[in-house]
């Protein structure tokens, strides 16, 4: 029997919702692309029909999230460089919020700060997407281009220390995170040759 395309995607939207369930509820390292098949309802080889490992679930999980977060973005002309970066960021992180259990190992595993726009693993998609669009960003604030993948990869490596800090973070409304991210900014801005001023620092920030 011919499975219709509407079928196939409630089949790959259960796999993840089941898979997220089973991440916070057993932890990334004790759930399995076969326990997660079980809890689907299918077969093992079934889920490997939509995803090759638990580290794709997880990666289609947060490209999801991510989207979702990108799309609530509203910009202000009035913005300098720094608070629109910290408002991108921190809109994401805070689409990422009821999976911060699970989010801190998964990371290790999808968001190597290796590589740049290589889509060869499941975390490169995510990882490239969001390059492109802080590079979209800093180019609209008159960053000198072109931008340089060593300053990339100094982006990338300050923000998977505040994201990995964000995961863990138990701090009133997670103050330490917004206090490093906005000390992780100005160093990466510090960084940069701007053609024209950013303007002021960042004022003041609150979480969602």
């Amino acid at each position: 029997m011919r499975i219709t395309a509407e079928a196939k995607i409630a089949t790959r939207e259960r796999i993840i919702k089941v898979a997220a369930r089973l991440f916070r509820k057993e932890g990334w390292e004790n759930t399995t692309t076969r326990g997660i098949a079980k809890a689907a309802g299918i077969a093992t080889g079934t889920l490997f029909n939509y995803f090759e490992s638990k580290e794709a679930i997880v990666a289609a999980l947060i490209a999801e999230a991510l989207e979702r977060a990108e799309q609530e973005i509203q910009k202000r002309d009035d913005e300098t460089l720094e608070e629109e970066l910290f408002t991108f960021i921190w809109t994401e992180l805070a689409s990422l919020r009821e999976y911060r259990p699970f989010l801190a190992d998964a990371a290790e595993s999808i968001l190597s700060p290796l590589r740049r726009h290589s889509r060869e693993s499941a975390g490169d998609s995510i990882r490239a997407n969001h390059l492109e669009a802080v590079e979209q960003i800093l180019m609209a604030h008159g960053v000198v281009g072109p931008i340089s993948v060593v300053t990339m990869q100094l982006y990338w490596t300050l923000f998977l220390g505040v994201f990995a800090h964000w995961a863990a973070d138990d701090s009133p409304h997670q103050e330490d995170t917004l206090a490093l991210l906005d000390q992780s900014l100005k160093l990466f801005i510090a960084s940069l040759k701007i053609s024209t001023p950013a303007g002021a620092g960042i004022h003041e920030h609150k979480s969602k």
